[in-house]
């Protein structure tokens, strides 16, 4: 951040030289600046390079409000919060303004009668561009005077004012964000009759209060968010308002496991876990971020309400939280993830995602597991040959030697959720083929993965039917 620039009077900004902007003129001004240096604006925003970032720059480029239009967990807030990176750093205003009054272009009486009384010497004010963002909720109870104003009866009385003098207004929030990018998220949940009175706003720039009509050429950058499934649940934005709306964006989910892997990586970032104590196998990112794929496929998800992609971040924490407390009950510094350890991501799976009638009936943890296994038996085809549901009889397949050493007399695995690494890694290791299927068909496995590749070769099998996997109260099961 540079300093606050020292001009403190009205004369002093005329001298300087200083120009005022409308902040669409900021936005666009800043925005063809950055294309032309090739600067990415939306630093952390993955998968939208070809698709949703194109058509919001177009949309600022042609000055115009946005309306955000996609499922939760995509990004909308965030894209309209990384808007404040397009405008000037400082900006100046009238000192005392309620509603950042342009010294140049005043629109309130405080400011215009202040600048004819006090001429140059009219103090100034600045404004970084951090402090130029404002978010509203949208919810039932939202009123008119919440966002554009009320008047204010003790101020009348006091000033011995009339109800139509705008000197008795209590400006609500819209009114204070002049020169600001306003948000307000989930659109469709504001009542109707307080969306008709964003009418006036959008188009022409004035306001009425209390049926007094009160000119206000307000200069704002709206942003709006919403939410497919609120058109039919809850609400729907008035025609007529959606009209005024310039350019309306789908946005989307992670077309691909990579692209989802690197949204997860960099919201975990801050984690200092993975680092310190918790290593994490690649394929053990790969099998969290398809149980997201998973679930927005599955006949048990409300596909309607989708699938943040909150889940696979919480339920990444809770991976690491999970394999972090096996290590502490074990007196370990490190430790490495585990399959087993997925049993703790059921938690952010079941609150993350709404079922179907079926899914509730079914149960959410049921649900949950099954999009584990479901992820798992999606993932094994790319590591291991496909398992036939019906196989010819007196053919090896390729995993019969591990099926074979089921049938022996000892030939059972059980993995504890708090056994030590020491003895995982021995009963593992007992399972001899496992090493020869891994040398066949994974040789370049990193010896640090080795461990989770044979458990993971253990459930595909499992979620195949090849063999029994139960899961009881501290650990899993194989025979």
């Amino acid at each position: 951040m540079t300093a606050k620039p020292e001009i403190k009077t009205l004369g002093a900004l005329k001298a300087s030289g200083y120009t005022s902007k409308h902040i669409k003129e900021e936005l666009r001004d800043n925005l063809k600046t950055k294309i032309r240096n090739r600067e990415s604006v939306f630093e952390g925003i993955f998968g939208y390079e070809n698709t949703v970032i194109p058509q919001l720059e177009h949309a600022i480029l042609s000055k115009h409000n946005i309306n955000l239009l996609g499922l939760r967990g995509q990004a909308k807030t965030r894209l309209a919060r990384m808007m404040t990176s397009l405008l000037d750093e400082w900006i100046p205003y009238v000192d005392g303004s309620e509603i950042n009054d342009d010294p140049f272009n005043p629109i309130s009486r405080f400011a215009k009668e202040l600048i004819e009384k006090e001429g140059d010497s009219t103090p100034i004010e600045w404004l970084h561009r951090d402090e130029r963002f404002f978010e509203k909720l949208a919810t039932p109870d939202v009123t008119v005077a919440d966002l554009i104003g009320d008047v204010d009866p003790i101020k009348a009385a006091n000033l011995k004012l009339s109800y139509a003098d705008d000197r008795v207004i209590h400006f609500g929030m819209i009114p204070r964000a002049n020169r600001c990018i306003f948000v307000i998220n989930e659109l469709p949940d504001l009542q109707a009759r307080i969306q008709v009175s964003l009418f006036n706003i959008l188009q022409e720039g004035d306001v009425q209060i209390r049926g007094f009509k009160v000119r206000m050429p307000l200069d704002i950058q709206f942003v709006f968010t919403a939410n497919p499934e609120d058109y039919t649940n809850r609400g729907s934005i008035v025609t007529p308002l959606k009209d005024r709306i310039g350019s309306q964006i789908l946005t989307h989910y992670p077309e691909n496991i990579h692209i989802a892997k690197e949204i997860t990586k960099y919201e975990s970032s801050l984690d200092s876990r993975q680092k310190s104590g918790v290593y994490v196998p690649a394929l053990a990112h790969d099998l969290l971020e398809q149980i997201g794929f998973e679930a927005r496929e599955s006949e048990y998800v409300d596909a309607k309400s989708g699938v943040s992609a909150r889940m696979s971040i919480t339920a990444f924490e809770n991976l690491l939280s999970t394999a972090e407390r096996r290590a502490l009950l074990a007196g370990e510094e490190k430790t490495s993830v585990r399959l087993s350890d997925f049993v703790g991501v059921i938690p952010a799976i079941t609150g993350k995602v709404e079922l179907v009638y079926e899914g509730e009936q079914e149960g959410a943890e049921s649900v949950a597991q099954l999009l584990i296994d479901n992820a798992v038996k999606t993932l094994f085809t790319t590591y291991f040959p496909k398992i036939e549901k019906l196989e010819k009889k007196n053919v090896d397949g390729p995993f019969n030697q591990i099926t074979d050493w089921f049938l022996q007399d000892d030939g059972f695995l059980e993995i504890t959720d708090e056994s030590p690494d020491e003895i995982y890694a021995k009963n593992l290791n007992r399972i001899t083929p496992l090493d020869e299927i891994i040398e066949k068909y994974q040789p370049d496995t990193q010896p640090e993965d080795l461990l989770f590749l044979k458990e993971f070769i253990l459930w595909g099998l499992a979620v195949n039917k090849k063999l029994n996997k139960e899961r009881f109260r501290t650990g899993v099961f194989f025979s």
